[in-house]
């Protein structure tokens, strides 16, 4: 699986981004897709993630409500909708496909794959 994370950017807080996730290798609906971030100085820590079969979502309680994730198996595509943003949001994003026998999982050590990442920036 190659993933290739991209939407990041400045925002003043706030505002919104939406970040995507570009998959190909397998079927978006063939893995659990987790998105993650790493602060400066910080280790890298569970965002969201939706399972292989989309019906469900889970978050971090720090951005319950404010971060949507969500997924296109058409275009092989997911996506984390950002609002609300705030200063403690800035970090690099990234984007993982993990293969379980069942569930979902939160520990990036679990995830096998992984996108470059993308710099989101709040400013207040």
């Amino acid at each position: 699986v190659q993933l290739q994370a991209s939407g990041g950017g400045l925002v003043q807080a706030g505002g919104s981004l939406r970040l995507s996730c570009a998959a190909s290798g397998r079927s978006v609906s063939s893995y659990v897709t987790g998105w993650f971030r790493q602060a400066p100085g910080k280790e890298r820590e569970f965002v969201a993630a939706i399972p292989k079969n989309g019906d469900s979502t889970y978050y971090a309680d720090s951005v319950k409500g404010r971060f949507t994730i969500s997924r296109d198996n058409a275009k092989n595509m997911a996506y984390l909708q950002m609002n609300s943003l705030k200063s403690e949001d800035t970090a690099v994003y990234y984007c993982a496909a993990d293969f379980p026998a069942w569930g979902v999982r939160r520990g990036p050590d679990d995830y096998d794959y992984w996108g470059q990442g993308t710099q989101v920036t709040v400013s207040s």
